[in-house]
């Protein structure tokens, strides 16, 4: 009986799972077809024994110390490359800085050594043109001690004071005019006035002038040693009109002083030129001037200074 029993248990079991297949063989045909990835999990790992449980730890730390220093270089390196980049750019900063400083001063060097220069050259300047005033003054002193001479040669003199009679008449150019002269003088203004007078009215094509020389009045006499302060002419005539209106001084003297008021020609021995050379050593203002005078030779030097 029991085996009847188990037999038809048997029997009920397979129908049941002929069933089964069934059922999944229509789902499978009815249903697509899907890949099904199974993962399998141990629930039951082997266990691990300390050595390799040391062995992996030793792995993660190295893991994580490799990381670190990989990590570590990346940042050294952006820091080097920081410190790189701001260093140069500190570095032309300075550079510049310190370009400009030298340049500014430079600069100062360069304007103290022109105002020093410009207050040397005026300074030598100076010297030179009060050496110049000295060198004119002698010189006008030694031209006045010669003119002093030209009235004791009587004929040269003589024909000296007809000519600027002349001239005095043809500045003037009056009907009538008033004529003074040194004591001295006056009677060779007397015997040449009558020349002077054919002679003026000669070149002007008119009739001869009235020439009244005054005999109340006398231009101071010629400087002697008695008397070297006091008023003095050395030789020539003064010329007026009528009416005093107009006075024309042609004595030795005013000529010598509208020479000597005439300054140097730039030309030649120019005052920045001697300034120059005196800035640079080589003359004081005397030995400058005289050098141009020995250079030129005095009639030329002369002649410069009174053209």
């Amino acid at each position: 009986m029991n085996t009847q029993m188990s037999r038809s248990r048997s029997c009920r079991c397979s129908d049941s799972s002929a069933r089964k297949r069934k059922r999944k063989l229509t789902r499978s045909t009815s249903l697509p077809k899907k890949r099904i990835t199974i993962i399998l999990f141990n629930r039951h790992p082997a266990k691990m024994n300390d050595a390799d449980v040391s062995k992996q730890i030793q792995q993660m730390v190295q893991f994580i110390r490799q990381e670190a220093e990989e990590k570590a270089n990346e940042i050294r390196i952006s820091a080097d490359e920081e410190f790189n980049i701001e260093k140069l750019q500190l570095v032309e900063a300075e550079k510049k800085k310190i370009r400009q400083e030298y340049e500014r001063k430079e600069k100062q060097v360069d304007v103290r050594k022109k105002i020093e220069y410009s207050m040397q050259l005026n300074a030598s300047r100076i010297k030179v043109l009060q050496a110049q005033d000295d060198l004119i003054n002698d010189m006008k002193d030694a031209a006045s001690k010669e003119l002093l001479n030209v009235s004791q040669h009587h004929h040269s003199y003589k024909k000296l004071l007809k000519e600027l009679i002349v001239q005095s008449l043809l500045r003037l150019k009056e009907p009538a005019v008033l004529l003074r002269c040194r004591k001295d003088d006056h009677h060779l203004v007397e015997s040449v006035l009558d020349s002077a007078k054919e002679e003026y009215a000669g070149k002007l094509n008119i009739h001869s002038p009235e020439i009244i020389v005054d005999t109340t009045v006398y231009l101071p006499p010629a400087p002697s040693h008695h008397n070297v302060h006091g008023l003095s002419c050395s030789g020539g005539v003064v010329l007026a009109s009528r009416d005093g209106k107009i006075v024309f001084e042609n004595t030795l003297d005013a000529r010598l002083d509208v020479l000597f008021r005439k300054k140097l020609p730039e030309d030649t021995i120019t005052v920045d030129h001697v300034s120059r050379l005196m800035i640079h050593g080589y003359l004081d203002p005397e030995e400058a001037l005289w050098s141009g005078c020995r250079m030129m030779g005095w009639l030329n030097f002369i002649c410069l200074l009174l053209p």
